[in-house]
């Protein structure tokens, strides 16, 4: 086996940062690239060619890679060659990405993924740990992504898109990300500083963010946990319907929001026991996935050693 058969690049591709990382067969992360999407942004000739161009400099940089994994924010046509509805970078709908880099690259071979998806098969590969070969897998961030991997594959659905969880309806018919991705997260953390500014502490007059959210639980205000236990309470309810639906019961927790997961565990488990049947209780695994920040890095790699056979 030659190097080439085992040094793969994973880009993580994300509406502000480019993630890219040079990992081998074991997702030992070997070498570590972070770069500000603006400039492919303002391109006047579009992301799309402009992240093309731009990958030339770590392909010229790694020379032992053949294989380079993608993982994109949104949706992607079921043959994973374009780009459909990214909200993030809507330039990139409807580009023919994987044409592009072939056209430009022919020596390589790319694998396009959703980046929960490609993060779900990252844990799968290279997780700490006993991993399932069914799990449902759920990112929380600056918005919700899920995906199912099933019998140690992504479960794209009938047409490629399977597992937008963040788009389930839920209270009021708001969507779950409008709900508890990170924006709504701060919403629940506002109305709750107004309501109760005597237990706020330290958080009034603050400027709101996620990492304030996690510190300040950590410390036990009880605002902040009042806020966990709420978004908990949201996503619980989202969690019991999908497992009722798939018929799964190992559930893993990624993205940066689950940083606070110790202070929502408590409620989901609470109400997914509450409100499901002995059938499932009695398999159900909850659990923080454990690839934490270079979860999208390395399960973009990891496409590339599922497309290579080994």
């Amino acid at each position: 086996m030659n190097m080439q058969d085992h040094r793969f690049l994973g880009v993580d591709v994300g509406g502000t940062h480019l993630k890219i990382g040079l990992v081998d067969k074991e997702g030992e992360m070997l070498d570590f690239q972070k770069e500000d999407t603006t400039p492919y942004r303002d391109h006047p000739e579009g992301f799309g060619k402009c992240f093309i161009q731009g990958l030339g400099k770590y392909l010229e940089k790694y020379p032992e890679v053949e294989k380079v994994g993608i993982g994109l924010p949104g949706m992607i046509s079921k043959d994973r060659t374009t780009p459909l509805e990214i909200p993030a970078i809507p330039d990139l709908n409807g580009f023919a990405l994987k044409a592009g880099l072939l056209e430009k690259y022919p020596n390589h071979e790319f694998f396009l993924e959703n980046d929960a998806a490609a993060a779900a098969i990252g844990e799968f590969y290279y997780g700490k740990g006993d991993t399932s070969e069914n799990f449902l897998f759920i990112t929380m961030g600056t918005g919700i992504g899920s995906a199912l991997v099933l019998d140690g594959q992504v479960f794209k659905g009938s047409r490629g898109n399977a597992l937008e969880m963040g788009h389930m309806l839920s209270r009021g018919n708001a969507g779950l990300e409008t709900l508890i991705g990170r924006n709504g997260i701060l919403r629940i953390m506002d109305n709750l500083i107004s309501a109760y500014p005597e237990k706020a502490g330290e958080l009034v007059g603050q400027e709101l963010g996620t990492h304030l959210l996690v510190d300040t639980a950590k410390a036990g205000n009880e605002v902040s946990l009042m806020v966990f236990k709420e978004v908990a309470e949201i996503l619980s309810e989202a969690i019991v319907s999908t497992v009722r639906i798939l018929d799964v019961t190992d559930v893993y927790f990624g993205g940066g929001i689950s940083a606070g997961l110790e202070f929502m565990m408590p409620t989901i488990d609470y109400n997914t026991r509450k409100y499901l049947t002995p059938y499932y209780v009695k398999d159900l695994r909850l659990k923080k996935a454990t690839l934490e920040n270079n979860a999208g890095t390395l399960g973009a790699a990891a496409l590339c050693f599922m497309g290579s056979g080994l």
